[in-house]
This record gives C-alpha cells, sequence and structure tokens, in this order.
C-alpha cells in the first residue's frame, strides 16, 4: 500500500519550498488580475490537482485559460481554449528565468496580464524579473510535499463537508504558501489591524471581515521550522487559547497565537486521517463555543445521501 503521508523534513525542502512559493505568487496573480475580485480574496488561490496545482478556470477575452503546476513531469502547463497549449519546464531555475518565460508563453496564447510584480507576505520583497538569488527546485521534495497535499486535501474536504454555513473552499494561499479552509459564522466582525509584510491594509480587513474559524496546514520557515497544521479564530475570545483541543498533541502557541499540531504527530498516527479531523473539529469547537456561535443553524451531516 503506498505511504499517503511522506516524510517532511523543512531543512530539506525549504530552499525549493521558498522558490517555489515565488513562482506560486507570479502565478496566482496572473489569475487575480484576470478574476472579479471574490469576497476573502478566494479569487486569488490554487488548488490541489491530481499533478500539482491549478489556478482552475479563468476567464479572458478570448475564453478560458489555466495554469497547472505538474510536480509529477515537473512542468508548468498553460492551456488556453482558444489558441492551445504552451509549457515550460520546472527545474533549478532563477525567479527571473521563470517569470520572464512564462510572460513569453502568455504572449504566445494571446493572454493578458499586467500584475504587480513583487512578492506579497514576504519580508525581502525582490522584484520577480530581477530576483536571480532564488533558483533551487529538488524534484523529489516538491513531489514529497505535493503528495501530503493531496491526503490532507481529501481530510480538509471531509471536514468542510459538516458545515452547512458559509465556508471557503479547501484551497491554497500562496502569500502564506498554505492550504486552508475556513468556516464562517455569519456575523461581521472587528476591522483587522493588518500587519502582514508587503500586504494592502484593506485587502486583509477584507478578508478578515466577518468573523471566523479557519484551518490549515503550512510547511513552516526559518523561525518554526517545522510543517505543521495550524487552527485560529478571529476575532479571538480571551477563552479560546485554554479550550481542550484534541488530540493530545496539539498545544496552543502563544508566538503564533494557533493552536498547532506536528505533520510529523499526523503521519506517525495509526489513523492519520481520523487523527487529523478530531483536530480540526475540536479547535472549531473551540472557536465556536467561546465565540457563541449558532451551531445547531450552522453545522450538518449528509453522509446519508452518499450511499
Amino acid at each position: 500500500m503506498m505511504n499517503n503521508w511522506p516524510e517532511l523534513k523543512f531543512e530539506q525542502m525549504k530552499a525549493t519550498l521558498v522558490t517555489v512559493q515565488l513562482w506560486t505568487q507570479i502565478v496566482g496573480k496572473i489569475r487575480l488580475v484576470n478574476t472579479p475580485w471574490l469576497n476573502h480574496s478566494w479569487h486569488v488561490t490554487l488548488y490541489v490537482s491530481a499533478m500539482g496545482l491549478t489556478t482552475g478556470s479563468i476567464p479572458y477575452k478570448n475564453g478560458l485559460f489555466q495554469i497547472d503546476f505538474d510536480f509529477i513531469s515537473h512542468r508548468l502547463i498553460i492551456t488556453s481554449s482558444a489558441n492551445g497549449q504552451q509549457e515550460l519546464k520546472l527545474y533549478p531555475r532563477t525567479v527571473a528565468s521563470f517569470y520572464g518565460e512564462l510572460f513569453q508563453k502568455l504572449h504566445l496564447l494571446e493572454i493578458e496580464a499586467e500584475i504587480y510584480a513583487k512578492p506579497n507576505e514576504i519580508d525581502v520583497a525582490i522584484p520577480f524579473n530581477e530576483d536571480h538569488v532564488h533558483a533551487d527546485y529538488d524534484e523529489r521534495q516538491m513531489f514529497s510535499f505535493w503528495q501530503a497535499l493531496i491526503s490532507i486535501e481529501g481530510v480538509f474536504t471531509r471536514f468542510r463537508a459538516k458545515f452547512s454555513g458559509k465556508c471557503s473552499p479547501v484551497h491554497f494561499f500562496w502569500g502564506g504558501f498554505d492550504l486552508a479552509v475556513t468556516r464562517f459564522s455569519g456575523r461581521s466582525a472587528p476591522k483587522h489591524a493588518g500587519g502582514v509584510p508587503h500586504m494592502p491594509l484593506d485587502v486583509m480587513q477584507e478578508a478578515y471581515s466577518h468573523e471566523v474559524s479557519s484551518c490549515g496546514f503550512w510547511p513552516g520557515n526559518d523561525n518554526f521550522p517545522h510543517p505543521v497544521f495550524y487552527a485560529y479564530c478571529y476575532p479571538t475570545p480571551d477563552a479560546f487559547k485554554d479550550q481542550a483541543v484534541r488530540p493530545e498533541a496539539a498545544f496552543f502557541s502563544e508566538d503564533l497565537g494557533e493552536f498547532i499540531l506536528h505533520y510529523d504527530a499526523v503521519r506517525n498516527a495509526t489513523d492519520p486521517e481520523k487523527y487529523l479531523l478530531e483536530f480540526l473539529q475540536s479547535s472549531y469547537e473551540a472557536a465556536a463555543i467561546t465565540g457563541n456561535w449558532d451551531r445547531s443553524a450552522l453545522e450538518c451531516d449528509f453522509s446519508a445521501l452518499e450511499h
């Protein structure tokens, strides 16, 4: 049986993920400028696919196009409903090289996309066409990371199905480089204070305009070098951090302001899916209970219809 929860070591994959995050930001911004603004920036995200990450369908003057990261054959594929397909190879190449060739391919397909050509949510924001620093790409590490996303996507989708209130898709944010799903209470929230590097305040305030309980998966960074699952809510009641979130390995990080469960704890569990679902459900309950959500009106179980 295939191991669906591959080993992920931050130190081994970090250089590749830094480069790929910048590549995904370029692709995500192309989606952003061609898509009407959706609430909470849902129009900018990528999605886990059967071969990597995808933008899904994007409208443009000639019909639809989409851009796919293929982490099996290690290609970026651009498909136009009007003008066919172009691709570029994924290998150890600079961000500037990737950016330049991608826009050449878009031009061949008659796709116009004038983007803000600098990274968001990253402290040092080198313009994409000037970034000759980041050029790492390890095929094995990227394949393993994507395989983990596949397993996580399935669990997040099962969790999402238990909520009849407003809920986001399971989607991949290229800004924070995390896979997330967010539930909403239905009530407005206080204005967010912002504070994310290179992120406009009005965008942050629109993203958090309503009360949320959010969970996700994040591969870590130099300050927190561990792949983890996280759960938070906004606004955050004082009692939230004191709730008994399960499983036992979960904990509240004062530094991050979130409940945390290490990826390795899930990977090594007897039943990883059940173990992760316990974290997702109990952290949501912590938010819903302390935030006085109307759970009877928001929760559901349609599993009987699946048979």
